[in-house]
C-alpha cells in the first residue's frame, strides 16, 4: 500500500509539474483546471475504489481515453505496439519467415517467406502447425501464433507440422533470424509488353525495390506498365514521393501537407532525375488502397500521368507524427496534418473507422482499412488535372475508370471459402512432386478435385459444376503454382480471371502513347481481341 502511494505521489507530482509547465506556457485556465480535477479523481479511485488498483493502469487508460476522443489514427503506443511500428516501418521482423492464416481453427502455412529459416527447413504452403515448443496451437489466433513464432535473433523454436498426405506429424526446430520482407514481392511483364508490378505496403525500402523492378521490366521488353495498389495500406510519405518521382518530371509537385503546428505544412517535389515518362500508365486501385498509396494514385492522376482503375479507395489522407515518452520504450502517436494532391484534392475521408491496432504511423506509415470505403457514386467537389481533366474530391481518389470485381458465384464461393483449391493442391503436390508450374489442369487433377468435393460432402448440381469449371479450375492451378513456382506465378494466373487487371491490359494494348490512356479509357472497352495486339 505504501508503495502505491509513492507512486500515485510520484505521478501527481508530474501532473502538478506538466499543468505548471503548460500553464507557464500560455494554455488557458480551463486545461490547467481539469488537469486539478484529473488528479483529485486519480486520488479518490487508489483511495476508495472496492479493490486495489494499479496506479500505472490507471494512467494508461486514462490516456488511452483521452486519445480516442480525437481521431481513429491518434494513439498511445505502449512497449509491443511501437515495436510493431518499428517492424512495419523498416520492414523486418525476427522470427522463423512465414505467413500464417487460420484453416479450420488451426494456424497453416500460406508460404514461406523466400530465404528465411522456414524455407531452407522445407516447410511448405499448407503445413499446419500443430504444437510450438510442445503448446497445443488448438484456439490459436494468428496474433498468438506470431507471438510464439518471433523472438530474438539466434534463439531456437520448435514447430510441430502436420502435412496433408503424409500419416505422421514432424518436429522441425528453426534457429530464428532478422527476416526481410518485400514491399514489391513479384513484378513481371504480363505479355504483348506489358509489365505488372504489385506494391504490398511502403517501407524504407520500398522505392529502391520498385527502380530495381523497373530495371527488370525494361530488360524483359517491357513497353507500358500497370501499377497494382491494391489492398496497400500504406506507409512512409517519403517513400510514396519517392515512388511516384520515378514516372513525373522532376520538380513536379506531388503532394502537399496542412497542419496547425510549425513545420506541418511543406511540400514535396520530384527529385528524380530519369524518370520513366515513356511508358503508358494505368494504375490500380480499390476500397483497400490507403494512405502512402493513394498520395502516388493521387499524384498520377492529377498529373495526368496514369489512367486509374477500379474502386475508390479509402480515403486515409491525415498524416501521424510519433513522438517517443522520456523514460520509457512507448510512444503518441499523433494525427498533425492532411494530405493533399497537386490539384488540391484533400485524400481524407471524414467519418472513417479505425484502422487495425498496433500497426502505427510514422508520418504516413499505414494500416490495414477495417472496412471499405463508401460507393464509387460521384462526389461533389470537382477540381481539374494539370491538362484540364475533371477529377473528383471528398475523400480518396476516384479512379477515372470504375471497375467492379466480379463477386463468384454460389458453388465457387463456397469452394474458396471452404479452402479446397488450397487444400487439393497440398495434396496434390505430396502425392506428385513432379510438375510444371502454371500449367493446364489435366482429367486426373480435375476428377481428383471433384473427388475432394464430395467427400467434403459439398452439392454441387452437375450443371453449375460444369458451369463453373473454368473458375474453378484457374483456382486449382493457382495453388498448385503457389506450391511449384511461388506468388509471382500463382499471381500470373489469378490475374486471368481479374475484371479490373484486364481492363488495364486492354487499355494498355492500345495505347501507344503515355497520353492515349485517358481517351481510350473513357471510350467504350474493345472486343476482347483487340486486347491481345
Amino acid at each position: 500500500m505504501i508503495r502505491r502511494r509513492v507512486i500515485l505521489a510520484a505521478l501527481c507530482v508530474v501532473l502538478f509539474g506538466l499543468g505548471w509547465w503548460v500553464g507557464r506556457g500560455g494554455a488557458s485556465n480551463d486545461l490547467y483546471g481539469n488537469l486539478d480535477l484529473f488528479v483529485e479523481i486519480l486520488q479518490k479511485v487508489e483511495s476508495n475504489y472496492v479493490d486495489p488498483v494499479d496506479p500505472h493502469q490507471l494512467v494508461d487508460g486514462a490516456i488511452k481515453g483521452m486519445l480516442r476522443t480525437l481521431d481513429p489514427h491518434s494513439q498511445y503506443l505502449d512497449t509491443k505496439a511501437y515495436a510493431s511500428l518499428e517492424n512495419v516501418t523498416h520492414g523486418s521482423f525476427e522470427g522463423i519467415g512465414i505467413v500464417v492464416s487460420m484453416r479450420d481453427n488451426r494456424p497453416t502455412v500460406i508460404a514461406p517467406i523466400e530465404g528465411s529459416p522456414a524455407w531452407e527447413a522445407g516447410l511448405q504452403s499448407g503445413d499446419v502447425i500443430v504444437r510450438i515448443d510442445g503448446e497445443s496451437t488448438s484456439g490459436f489466433t494468428v496474433e498468438d501464433t506470431a507471438d510464439r513464432l518471433r523472438g530474438r535473433d539466434g534463439s531456437s523454436v520448435t514447430v510441430s507440422l502436420r502435412r496433408e498426405g503424409d500419416p505422421e506429424e514432424r518436429d522441425v526446430t528453426l534457429i530464428r533470424r532478422r527476416i526481410e520482407t518485400k514491399s514489391v514481392p513479384y513484378a513481371f511483364v504480363a505479355g504483348h509488353g506489358t509489365g505488372y508490378l504489385r506494391i504490398a505496403n511502403f517501407t524504407e525500402k520500398t522505392s529502391a525495390e520498385v527502380r530495381e523492378a523497373l530495371t527488370k521490366l525494361r530488360a524483359d521488353g517491357a513497353r507500358s506498365l500497370v501499377l497494382d495498389l491494391r489492398s496497400d495500406p500504406g506507409g512512409l510519405l517519403d517513400q510514396a514521393v519517392d515512388v511516384a518521382e520515378d514516372f513525373i518530371p522532376k520538380g513536379s509537385l506531388v503532394v502537399y501537407t496542412r497542419g496547425r503546428a510549425r513545420g506541418q505544412d511543406n511540400r514535396y517535389y520530384a527529385a528524380e532525375p530519369r524518370p520513366e515518362l515513356r511508358w503508358p500508365m494505368v494504375v490500380l486501385v480499390d476500397q483497400g488502397t490507403a494512405s502512402a498509396s493513394e498520395i502516388v494514385a493521387g499524384a498520377l492522376q492529377d498529373l495526368d500521368r496514369a489512367l486509374i482503375v477500379g474502386r475508390t479507395s479509402f480515403g486515409k489522407g491525415s498524416v501521424q507524427s510519433v513522438f517517443p515518452l522520456a523514460g520509457r520504450t512507448a510512444a503518441l502517436k499523433l494525427t498533425t496534418a492532411l494530405y493533399y494532391t497537386p490539384s488540391g484534392r484533400s485524400i481524407h475521408r471524414e467519418g472513417l473507422p479505425s484502422f487495425a491496432a498496433n500497426s502505427g504511423d510514422d508520418e504516413g506509415v499505414g494500416e490495414a482499412p477495417a472496412a471499405p470505403a463508401p460507393p464509387d457514386s460521384v462526389p461533389v467537389l470537382r477540381y481539374h488535372t494539370a491538362d484540364g481533366r475533371v477529377v473528383y474530391g471528398g475523400g480518396g481518389i476516384t479512379p477515372d475508370v470504375v471497375v467492379t470485381p466480379d463477386s463468384l458465384p454460389p458453388l465457387a464461393a463456397l469452394i474458396e471459402r471452404r479452402g479446397l483449391p488450397f487444400r487439393f493442391a497440398n495434396r496434390w503436390v505430396t502425392a506428385h512432386p513432379e510438375g510444371a508450374a502454371g500449367a493446364a489442369l489435366s482429367e486426373a487433377q480435375w476428377d481428383g478435385f471433384v473427388e475432394l468435393l464430395r467427400s467434403e460432402k459439398i452439392a454441387a448440381d452437375p450443371e453449375a459444376l460444369r458451369a463453373q469449371r473454368p473458375l474453378l479450375e484457374r483456382a486449382v492451378r493457382r495453388e498448385l503454382a503457389r506450391r511449384r513456382g511461388g506468388d509471382a506465378v500463382a499471381a500470373r494466373i489469378a490475374l486471368e480471371g481479374d475484371p479490373v487487371f484486364q481492363r488495364a491490359l486492354e487499355v494498355l494494348g492500345r495505347a501507344r502513347l503515355p497520353r492515349e490512356v485517358f481517351a481510350i479509357g473513357a471510350a467504350a472497352p474493345a472486343p476482347a481481341a483487340d486486347a491481345q495486339r
